[in-house]
C-alpha cells in the first residue's frame, strides 16, 4: 500500500524554493518506494513564471500520487503550481490571487525599441503558456482567464470550485501520527 506523506511549500515560486521542494518529494520517494501519495500544502506570494511552469511539470512527471491543498493563499503563478494535483482542495477561508505578467526594473535603463519589443513578446509569451495550462485544468475559458490577468483580482475558494480550478472545500487535516515535512525555501 502506498504511503501518504504531508509537505508543505510556504514560499516563493523561485528557484532555490522550488529545488528544495522537488529534492524533498524525491527524497520521500527514495525513502518510501512505490508511488507515494503526496499532500502539498501550499501558501505562496507566486514567482517566477519559468519556475512555476518548471514546477508544474516536474511534479506531474515525478511517480506519485499529488493532492494539492491551498492553506492560506495562492496567488499569480502559484496558481500554475497548484493546478499541478490531480486532486485539488482548498480551505474554506483560502484565496487565489490572479493577475498578468510583468517584469521588474531594479536599476534605471536605456530602452530602445529592440530591447522593449523583446520584453514585450516575453510577457505575451508567459501569458499564453499559463492561459493554456489554467485551461486545460480548469473549466476556466480563455476569455475567463484574460480577464482574470487584467481584473488583478483575488477569488475565493467557492470561485475555484465553482471553475474547477478546486475540486473540494474543506480544512486540511493530517491524520494523528503523521507529521509535516517542511520543504525549506533553499
Amino acid at each position: 500500500m502506498p504511503t501518504t506523506k504531508f509537505v508543505t511549500f510556504l514560499h516563493g515560486v523561485q528557484p532555490p524554493a522550488v529545488r528544495a521542494l522537488l529534492a524533498t518529494i524525491q527524497e520521500i520517494i527514495n525513502t518510501e518506494g512505490g508511488k507515494p501519495s503526496i499532500h502539498l500544502l501550499i501558501s505562496t506570494p507566486g514567482g517566477s513564471v519559468d519556475e512555476g511552469i518548471l514546477l508544474f511539470n516536474a511534479l506531474r512527471a515525478l511517480p506519485i500520487t499529488l493532492t494539492t491543498h491551498n492553506v492560506g493563499n495562492v496567488d499569480s503563478i502559484g496558481n500554475v503550481v497548484f493546478l499541478a494535483g490531480s486532486k485539488r482542495l482548498a480551505s474554506p477561508n483560502a484565496t487565489f490571487m490572479w493577475h498578468g505578467v510583468g517584469f521588474d526594473i531594479l536599476n534605471p535603463q536605456r530602452f530602445e525599441f529592440k530591447n522593449v519589443h523583446e520584453m514585450l513578446a516575453g510577457i505575451e509569451a508567459h501569458t499564453q503558456r499559463m492561459a493554456i495550462t489554467i485551461a486545460s485544468c480548469t473549466t476556466l475559458t480563455k476569455e475567463e482567464i484574460t480577464e482574470l490577468f487584467l481584473q488583478a483580482s483575488t477569488k475565493d475558494a467557492a470561485y475555484a470550485k465553482a471553475h474547477g480550478i478546486v475540486h473540494e472545500i474543506a480544512d486540511a487535516k493530517i491524520p494523528d501520527g503523521e507529521s509535516l515535512v517542511h520543504s525549506p525555501a533553499q
